[in-house]
């Protein structure tokens, strides 16, 4: 047997006989993946959760929410009947029962996934409603109870809050989280913040027949996107009746009777606006401030966490995983450092963090995805050649009645591999997840553009795009398609 072999095998039975004690405080997605992957890996695992495991992804947050998203988009497509032939009134929106949907979807990896009861059977120790715990010092963590857990390693995994609204008055704002517990449907909502969250929020109520406002200090409604996504984007809910204010901030909440007057300043000045209900969506915070972190000597930073690349806090055998890291607040990142922190901290530094290709999904009306770099971005690292297909040279779309989108694909002229993709429309978090195992292969353009797609099909466009890239660069042959035939002036001036 090779030495190296010879000695994991002996690392193993020694593991075997003496497990390490590893100990995860949080049980949400990156708690849960740690938790898994060091319980396989033979050490023996605690998992800490303050309430009920499953986190803000499962309990409150994306799913939950994301159900209300369905039903805003169901309410929506009623305007689309007529084109279809169909005749009816229009649906009229029962919050308590689409509240009670979205609980039951909530509810659903606890009663029918067995989600805590799947912990416990893989060997993990799951201790759940502990409330809020510290560390008593860097080995051990205790409860207001006076109950105390020690281990060899620590990840901790206790994610993040939606951000208080810091001017006066804004405890008067809602979050994300309230949608749920909302009495009644408000006539005008105010969202303050825009980029996922916050045009989440705006796309929900606006569907549902809301008048919505929204306020987004940036120059951009998403500014983290791709700048035609972002525009494209205000476009589409301006076109939908919302007011969109870029470039502006929220000075203070008042309360008047049952309404909340909005102070706000912007490029014109000064003004003010009257809601019915004002949703903040300004930012995520990790959850650390009770953690005592000072007793285990665990540093912070302005986004959480301080971690190295193997996510090690700056205490050796302290790991840090999903929203409390600071780098991408996402369900499929959380899981993902969730897997590396585990193995770190059974194995020891094995597995880099990579961030590299991280596909993203909205549930907005329209939705939008994105993977790897914006158009910007990606031209400060050499020259990028680009091209955008259109969902209306697509059959699929004007099929379903949503021929209002695009998908973009960024192109280094010089390696000829992706290096980002970015859609608008319908299906977008489909067809980027299907770009972003282009990049992870590291297809070439040319590759991607030779390949068959299913017809009809929206993820067409990631082949119409990569035929007009490869075009451009004068590889492979590829002809000019029907679509692209028509240059009047109507399609000339279409988005982005």
């Amino acid at each position: 047997m090779p030495r190296c072999r010879a000695a994991r095998a002996e690392r193993y039975r020694r593991r075997m006989r003496d497990p390490m004690k590893v100990l995860v405080v949080g049980g949400g997605p990156a708690g849960m993946s740690a938790a898994l992957h060091a319980c396989e890996l033979g050490a023996q695992v605690t998992l800490l959760e303050a309430d009920q495991v499953g986190g803000t992804s499962l309990n409150r947050g994306p799913a939950p929410v994301r159900t209300l998203a369905r039903a805003a988009r169901l309410a929506r497509d009623w305007g689309s009947w007529t084109r279809f032939g169909l005749e009816g009134a229009p649906p009229v929106p029962n919050l308590a029962a689409l509240q009670g949907n979205a609980a039951r979807v909530a509810r659903y990896a606890h009663e029918r996934k067995h989600l805590a009861e799947h912990l416990r059977a893989s060997g993990i120790d799951l201790v759940e409603g502990t409330g809020v715990v510290r560390f008593a010092d860097d080995h051990a963590i205790q409860a207001d109870d006076g109950h105390v857990w020690t281990a060899d390693r620590v990840i901790i995994a206790v994610g993040g809050r939606a951000a208080a609204l810091p001017v006066p008055g804004g405890e008067l704002a809602s979050t994300y989280d309230d949608l749920l517990t909302l009495k009644a449907l408000p006539e005008h909502a105010v969202i303050i913040g825009g980029a996922d969250t916050g045009c989440q929020i705006a796309s929900i109520l606006g569907d549902f027949g809301i008048r919505v406002t929204v306020f987004e200090a940036t120059p951009a409604l998403l500014a983290s996107a791709d700048p035609d996504v972002s525009a494209g984007m205000r476009s589409a809910f301006e076109a939908r009746g919302l007011t969109i204010h870029t470039g502006t901030l929220v000075e203070r909440l008042e309360k008047h009777a049952s309404r909340i007057t909005v102070t706000y300043r912007g490029p014109n000045g000064s003004d003010r606006v009257i809601g019915d209900a004002v949703f903040a969506a300004i930012g995520w915070p990790a959850n650390i401030e009770t953690l005592g972190l000072e007793r285990a000597g665990v540093a912070a930073g302005r986004g959480g966490l301080v971690v190295d690349e193997y996510l090690r806090t700056n205490v050796e055998h302290i790991f840090a995983a999903g929203d409390v890291t600071g780098h991408y607040k996402l369900v499929q990142t959380a899981r993902s450092e969730g897997r590396i922190a585990g193995r770190n901290a059974v194995l020891g530094p094995v597995q880099r963090a990579d961030y590299e290709i991280i596909p993203t999904g909205s549930f907005t009306d329209p939705e939008y995805g994105q993977v790897g770099l914006t158009e910007p971005a990606a031209a400060l690292n050499g020259e990028v050649v680009s091209a955008v297909a259109r969902y209306d040279d697509l059959v699929r779309p004007v099929v379903d009645g949503r021929p209002d989108g695009f998908c973009k694909l960024l192109v280094d002229r010089s390696h000829r591999s992706v290096v980002g993709a970015h859609v608008l429309g319908e299906y977008s978090a489909e067809i980027v997840q299907v770009a972003a195992a282009m990049m992870a292969a590291g297809m070439t353009i040319e590759q991607i553009a030779g390949l068959s797609y299913a017809f009809p099909t929206v993820t067409e466009a990631i082949g119409m795009a990569a035929q007009n890239i490869c075009r451009q660069l004068d590889l492979g042959g590829f002809p000019q398609v029907w679509s692209e035939l028509d240059v009047s002036q109507e399609k000339t001036a279409r988005l982005p």
